[in-house]
């Protein structure tokens, strides 16, 4: 594993603490075009009144309108947890070539984020395989739960 990765990956846990400081959710995420930060933020579903203000899609929607594309085929997204259904569309649409996680959708299960029966039915290994996602750092990340 790269510096660069284990850097992106904590500034996406340290994202998603401040998050959970500020009200906005614990769900961190970062996105990388060629070892820069393109985007970063955190879950505002709470303060924003709005359950699809996920820290994913929120940067991604940054990225795309800083980068002036709807494809980020260059990019890499850091994330502090495993991406959920709806996070993995924006993923797919957006072309991400690769997505390194923190904790996953059962860690967050046990914590009280719970997805639906059909992402937890879907193969987890045919899923990490066509998203390119690989999981690092899932005792950090859930720190930020405790």
């Amino acid at each position: 594993m790269s510096n660069d990765t284990i850097r992106f990956m904590t500034r996406a846990i340290e994202l998603a603490q401040l998050g959970k400081n500020n009200g906005g959710g614990s769900f961190g995420a970062v996105i990388v075009r060629n070892g820069a930060v393109v985007a970063e933020g955190f879950n505002k579903v709470k303060t924003l009144s709005d359950c699809t203000q996920h820290a994913e899609l929120l940067v991604i929607q940054e990225a795309c309108r800083k980068l002036k594309t709807t494809t980020l085929t260059d990019c890499t997204l850091y994330t502090s947890c495993e991406p959920c259904m709806m996070c993995l569309g924006a993923i797919y649409w957006a072309k991400i070539h690769k997505v390194y996680y923190g904790s996953s959708a059962q860690d967050a299960k046990e914590h009280g984020f719970i997805y639906s029966n059909m992402f937890y039915a879907s193969s987890k290994g045919a899923r990490h395989k066509e998203f390119n996602l690989e999981q690092l750092m899932a005792e950090e990340a859930i720190k930020v739960w405790k």
